[in-house]
């Protein structure tokens, strides 16, 4: 039978020593074979286990629900935040009202290409759009991520080294396995009819597009933040006011360069 991967997360009370061998042998005892742990919040720990039995797990999840010095409060089928926690040893920032955005600072770049890397390795239509002050490493991040995706990139627009507006795309830049990177700013307050027109047509193409800006984007185009799978924001510093005061309807005196 197939083994499952499950992730499997617990608060931990009394840090006592033998602790985390008592629940290795428990694992074993079950035939249930741990594939990676971290510490993945103050006194909580995450393991990534694998099973061919869903009665183990089950077995397992009850054990663990009477246990004194722990408290149990994940196992279920991985999600990518869980993944990302045992990789990086904590979660990723979630805005609780919000729940398809997610929070990094510069000091996270590593994080957040690893983040991007797993959501461009899966196929289909995804977009993701990021928001950040001038300069704080959005594009580069986009890039790195598309690298350790293995995935081609192609910009559509942008301000990385000079202002970049495309109108036609090259044969082997039209393909559902590249990454399109799209300034928001650029595309709908700079760009030509004939640059929207290529902007419209990769959109409903079903590849990965990432947009910068997505709120001015959805300010001057049909889209909404509703259209977007992930929102993700990128500051200088967890204090920093992500603002586009100096964007104004027409004309951007915002300095994206």
């Amino acid at each position: 039978m197939e083994q499952k991967e499950w992730y499997m997360e617990y608060q931990i009370h009394e840090n006592r020593p033998g602790l985390l061998g008592e629940i290795a042998s428990l694992l074993g005892m079950l035939r249930i074979n741990i594939v990676t742990i971290n510490g993945v919040e103050h006194r909580r720990r995450g393991m990534l286990i694998k099973s061919s039995s869903d009665e183990a797990i089950m077995r397992l999840k009850f054990i663990m629900e009477t246990m004194d010095v722990i408290t149990l409060r994940k196992i279920r089928q991985p999600k990518l935040r869980d993944r990302l926690a045992i990789r990086h040893g904590r979660y990723i920032e979630r805005d609780e009202d919000e729940k398809k955005t997610f929070r990094f600072v510069r000091d996270e770049l590593g994080v957040l290409v690893d983040f991007m890397a797993e959501l461009f390795m899966k196929e289909g239509h995804r977009l993701v759009g990021i928001r950040g002050m001038p300069r704080v490493g959005k594009t580069e991040s986009v890039v790195a991520a598309s690298v350790c995706a293995n995935k081609r990139w192609s910009f559509l627009s942008s301000t990385l080294l000079r202002q970049t507006i495309r109108s036609t795309l090259a044969d082997d830049e039209m393909s559902e396995n590249h990454i399109y990177i799209i300034d928001g700013i650029v595309s709908t307050m700079r760009a030509s009819e004939r640059h929207q027109m290529l902007v419209s047509e990769m959109m409903r193409l079903p590849a990965t597009k990432v947009v910068e800006h997505p709120d001015i984007f959805v300010r001057e185009t049909e889209y909404t933040l509703d259209d977007f799978d992930y929102i993700i924001e990128l500051r200088s510093d967890e204090n920093e006011e992500i603002t586009y005061d100096a964007v104004e309807s027409g004309f951007s005196s915002f300095d994206i360069s």
